[in-house]
């Protein structure tokens, strides 16, 4: 049985945007981490509205904040019980953007997902999955998870940017050209962008490339 996800919303109103961008944050955070986003993002983005779920559970570091799934090398979980919740926090993501396209009576080439840390994972590893391909995916400072699956397991392909600071000491900055091979060698589009001078974060720059790349994915350059 799938968690429904507590999310919040900024733009539009429900059913009456004509584009969705999903937010999904990282480890011991939640939604309203990323739905900060939409301030800068909206004026360029018109009729799209900015949705961010809260992870499904609890972090075990962070009780204020939440996990998509435990991490052992931080929180002394095992293997297994990472996998496992991970399995579920795809079921609980895929039938969140499930409703979402329901609700909003959109198309999946109107949905955007954007991740940063543990939400690039499961960006990256829910959207080539699923059914119907989403218009792209936006990846800030994650990594593949499972990169010698990905071939086998893909089912559609879009347009995917991968974002990372060259100062990174959470997430290495190794990781982009790692997710990024990956997925050219399993038939992705694949940009990316390295924000120098830039930890564990969203700098100015990597906005400034997401919001071109959303813009461009999602139609609003011809609009």
């Amino acid at each position: 049985m799938t968690r429904i996800l507590e999310h919040g919303r900024k733009g539009p109103a429900q059913g009456t945007a004509k584009r969705v961008v999903v937010l999904l944050h990282g480890y011991g955070a939640d939604g309203n981490d990323l739905l900060g986003l939409a301030d800068p993002l909206s004026p360029h983005m018109p009729d799209t509205a900015f949705l961010a779920p809260n992870a499904p559970e609890r972090c075990v570091n962070n009780p204020m904040g939440y996990q998509w799934f435990p991490i052992p090398w931080l929180d002394g979980s095992s293997e297994e019980e990472a996998t496992v919740a991970m399995e579920r926090a795809v079921d609980d993501l895929n039938a969140f953007l499930d409703t979402v396209l329901e609700e909003e009576g959109i198309s999946p080439e109107n949905l955007m997902l954007l991740g940063f840390s543990q939400g690039t994972m499961m960006s990256l590893h829910v959207a080539p999955r699923r059914d119907e391909a989403v218009a792209g995916v936006v990846g800030f400072s994650g990594r593949l998870l499972g990169p010698e699956r990905l071939e086998d397991e893909v089912k559609v392909k879009m347009p995917m940017l991968l974002i990372h600071g060259d100062q990174d000491d959470v997430v290495p900055p190794a990781s982009l050209p790692e997710a990024a091979n990956a997925l050219t060698a399993a038939g992705f589009e694949v940009y990316a962008h390295i924000s120098k001078g830039t930890a564990h974060g969203i700098a100015p720059d990597g906005l400034s490339v997401a919001l071109a790349f959303m813009r461009d994915k999602l139609g609003l350059e011809t609009d």
